[in-house]
Formats: C-alpha cells, structure tokens, sequence
C-alpha cells in the first residue's frame, strides 16, 4: 500500500520502480510501480511478454533475447507533432468543437452524498460478471445487427445511465489504443487516447435503433481518435468546475489486449489481488472477456455513493443486457430495468396508502380555523378536499 500511495517526481525520475519483499527464504513479493505517463495498458502485456523472454535466457545463461528497437517512444513523438498540423489538425479540431458543442455540463446521477467542492478521487469497485449464456447472446446479437461487442454494451450502458438521470444527451468516455502502426505495437508508453462518446437517447429508439446510433458515433470518433483529448477540452472550452472533470464523468473501458500471464521457470507465479481504492470518475465500467464471459469490475466514487447504489446500478446493467438479447425490436426506453424485490419495494411497500383515518386531529384543525377565523382557514386540507370556509361553518 505504500509503494502504491507514494507519489512519483516528474521532473527528477525514475517513472518505473521496482521492489522485491523477501517474505521467506523461498516466497517474494515482487513490485512494480509505473507512471502513467510512460506505460498504458497494452504496455502491460508488452512488458510480461519480454519478462518471460528475458528471464528464460538469463535463468539458461543465455545473452538478450529481444530484438533491437526499430523505433522509440521519442520517435512517434516527433511522428506525431509533424503528422498531426496543418489541415489534419484543423480537420480534427472541427470536428469536435461541432460534435461536443453545448454539450451537458454534468450528467446528473442520483448520488447517496452532496458532490464535494472539490473532487475526491477515493474510490471502491464492486465485480461485474456476465454468465457464458449471455455474453454469447450479446456477441450473436452485435453480429446480426454489424456492431461490435463494445458498441452493444455500450448502447446498453447509455440506456441506464440516460434513465437513472433523466437526461437524454450525454457523453461518456472510452480510451483507445492508438496503435493504429504494427511499429509501435511492441512498444512500451502511453499511447492511449480518451473519446468522448456522445450519445444521443432522445426519443424512444428501439434497440437496433440505439445500437446504429452508437455505431455512427464510435466510427465517427474513431476516424477523429488522433487529436489528444487534452486538446478537445481546449477546443470546447467547457465551464470547468474542481467538484468534477470537464466533458464527462462517466467511463467505459473495454479492456481486448492481451496481457499474458508470467511463466517464468523453476518459479510458480501469482497476482496479488489488490484492493481498488482511487477512482479519476464518478463512475467506470470496466469490462473484458476472459474463458468465455464478459467480466470486470464498475468503480465509483465513495464521496457520491454507498456499495448498495452502485450494485443496483450494475444489476440494471444486466437486466438491460437481457432485455436486448431477448427482443431487439422493443423501444430501450420501456426495458423493465427493476428486479423482483426492488419493485415490490418501490410500487408495493412505499406506495401503500392505506392508514387511520386521523378523525380527532382534524376536528381540531377546524376548531382551531374557526376560532382564530384567518384567510389560513380557507385552506384547510380535510383528506384530498379542499374545503372553502362556508362548508367549514
């Protein structure tokens, strides 16, 4: 926990540090701390995949393994400034002061707390797990409609977000590889660059409607990738706040690189699982397929929600899901999103309106008005009637 907590000097170095915990004479704990600045996460499977590599020769006695680099970070830098000026920057900048201009300030979540002055990044994670039946229906489903796995849960994850807040228009974001060259492919860095995503769920699209809308959008994004997001939010020039992060404050990862597992001879390797205790959004979904199904974990802010909140926000998700892969056809906004027990509780148990008929409190209300005989008298509420002062005489 302290090697995670301890923050990194980027003016000074190292970006990258590693610790071994010597826990027994053959049981070790190995760290390692990377900046976000010099490592994403297809850097992650780079890095373990030359990890095997490495360790396998010099455990044999053997010299480095791994190819000269025919580029480094650097190079795309430069690549980069050179490509990305002149009319490719005017093109891409115009699209994105058209496609985020007026946009929603701030998606407006029902939160358990008042959202703080200034943003709190501690943050908690509850899992999300899709069974095999369903993550297979969902891929049947965005083959037979020409989208692809990320759009579906995509379209699904607007829909609940759209309905929990009432809005019809948001922006979610989503990182991207950009790795569009096979050079850089091997490389270890931060490429990634984040899409604002936004959704349009006006109306009542049905799913293969709301499944083409988000379809154009990613595409259309995803030809305008290059510009840094950095930029965009420059470009927009929305209304900045400390209490949230500009263009939007919910995220969907999905996560298709291959990381690899450690297969390092003579030892036997683990993850060690690690509590997830800092969030950048109020929300992030974070989804993946690993042996079969769609699985991970929906982050949020513990400054705005209780576990509670959020495991019902992650059962809504699931139920939408469902719903889609059941009728395609039928209008998103109808999808029946409650569970058994949360319906009863909202239609049934707080919706009772059965009580004793309070007899003895109003004759006293009307002694009172007739007594104190003011205008407050006109408004006497006897049950649902509204009686005027003559039917109280």
């Amino acid at each position: 926990s302290e090697e995670i907590h301890r923050a990194f000097d980027l003016e000074q170095g190292p970006l990258i540090r590693t610790r071994l915990i010597r826990v027994s004479a053959d049981e070790h704990v190995c760290l390692l701390t990377q900046h976000h600045i010099v490592s994403d996460g297809w850097s992650i499977g780079v890095l373990i995949h030359e990890l095997n590599q490495l360790y396998r020769a010099f455990s044999a006695g053997q010299g480095d393994p791994l190819a000269p680099l025919a580029i480094q970070y650097p190079d795309y830098a430069h690549w980069q400034r050179q490509w990305l000026s002149g009319e490719r920057l005017a093109a891409q900048a115009a699209y994105w002061k058209q496609q985020l201009a007026d946009v929603p300030v701030l998606l407006e979540l029902p939160t358990d707390r008042v959202r703080p002055i200034r943003q709190s990044f501690a943050g908690a994670s509850v899992p999300v797990r899709l069974d095999p039946a369903l993550s297979t229906s969902l891929k049947h489903l965005s083959q037979q409609h020409g989208v692809t796995l990320f759009m579906t849960l995509l379209a699904a994850w607007s829909s609940v977000l759209s309905r929990l807040s009432g809005q019809d228009d948001l922006v979610i974001g989503s990182p991207s590889a950009n790795r569009q060259h096979p050079q850089i492919e091997s490389l270890i860095g931060f490429f990634v660059n984040t899409l604002a995503l936004r959704i349009d769920m006006s109306g009542t699209p049905t799913v293969i409607e709301l499944l083409e809308r988000v379809r154009r959008t990613v595409l259309d994004a995803q030809v305008h990738q290059d510009l840094p997001f950095e930029q965009v939010v420059e470009i927009v020039q929305p209304p900045r706040q400390m209490g949230h992060p500009p263009i939007f404050q919910v995220m969907l990862v999905w996560q298709n690189n291959e990381i690899g597992d450690l297969a390092l001879p003579g030892l036997q390797v683990a993850p060690l699982d690690l509590a997830w205790d800092s969030v950048k959004y109020d929300i992030e979904l974070q989804l993946g397929e690993r042996d079969g199904c769609i699985e991970g974990a929906l982050s949020y802010a513990t400054a705005l929600f209780d576990e509670a909140t959020v495991q019902r926000h992650r059962d809504y998700l699931l139920a939408t899901l469902r719903a889609m892969v059941a009728d395609a056809q039928q209008a998103v906004p109808r999808i029946p999103m409650l569970g058994d027990a949360e319906r009863m509780l909202l239609l049934e148990t707080w919706n009772r309106t059965e009580a004793a008929y309070p007899q003895d409190h109003c004759i006293h209300q009307l002694f009172e008005a007739q007594a104190q005989r003011s205008p407050d008298a006109l408004a006497i509420i006897y049950g649902e009637e509204r009686l005027s002062y003559a039917e109280l005489n």
